[in-house]
């Protein structure tokens, strides 16, 4: 059975248990942990949504971004950095696709505006809208060409990083996913932990395929 280090964004006992029940669901064994030092024995890495990364880390000064957690910021950039070294599977969810980014030297949006939140940040639920795919990705495969994800954020992926392409955008042009060609890494800025299982909803994708692809990686 696979073991994901999930990385969490508070240190409280339920921080990440949507995302340790998709896991689960999944076929995987997990250990949470806010603030994980690196830590290679695990077979899998999954960044979890929370808040903004510090952007000092991309080089520019802030322009909307929300205090940050300068630890997580610390020790997120170093797993990332360790496990892509490694050749493990990594998963990014929402500020997870962003700190994945910023690690491949990547920038990110700040804030996407009055108008495009009006879409995409959660108020008092999450938003929901469609999301085009590129061929040949992973979300391809999951998914086909078109689907619906749940939407709750501010910020987004803006250049790439190193090696990084983005595979997927909304109606409006927001990356919705990036992905590492040959290699086990895929980051999505929606959040499928609440699009399966007890969150299964019928006006999404089921994201219970993309827990399912992340575990099949590390048999790999």
């Amino acid at each position: 059975m696979p073991r994901i280090l999930i990385s969490a964004a508070t240190a409280k006992p339920d921080a990440a248990v949507n995302y340790e029940n998709a896991v689960r669901a999944a076929g995987g064994d997990f250990v949470t942990r806010y603030c994980p030092e690196v830590d290679l024995s695990f077979d899998a890495l999954l960044l979890t949504g929370g808040g903004d990364v510090d952007p000092c880390h991309y080089g520019q000064p802030n322009n909307g971004s929300m205090p940050p957690d300068p630890d997580r910021d610390r020790t997120e950039l170093a797993l990332v950095r360790a496990y892509l070294d490694a050749g493990k599977p990594i998963l990014g969810i929402c500020r997870g696709v962003q700190i994945l980014n910023v690690a491949l030297g990547g920038t990110l949006v700040q804030d996407l505006g009055e108008e495009l939140n009006l879409f995409h940040r959660r108020i008092t639920a999450d938003k929901v809208h469609p999301v085009r795919v590129q061929d040949a990705s992973v979300l391809h495969t999951l998914y086909g060409p078109l689907f619906h994800t749940n939407s709750a954020h501010h910020q987004a992926v803006d250049i790439p990083g190193q090696g990084a392409v983005i595979t997927a955008r909304s109606e409006s042009g927001v990356a919705e996913s990036i992905e590492l060609p040959g290699k086990p890494v895929l980051g999505v800025q929606f959040h499928p932990e609440r699009m399966t299982g007890a969150h299964l909803r019928p006006d999404t994708a089921n994201g219970a395929a993309i827990f399912q692809w992340f575990l099949a990686q590390c048999a790999k």
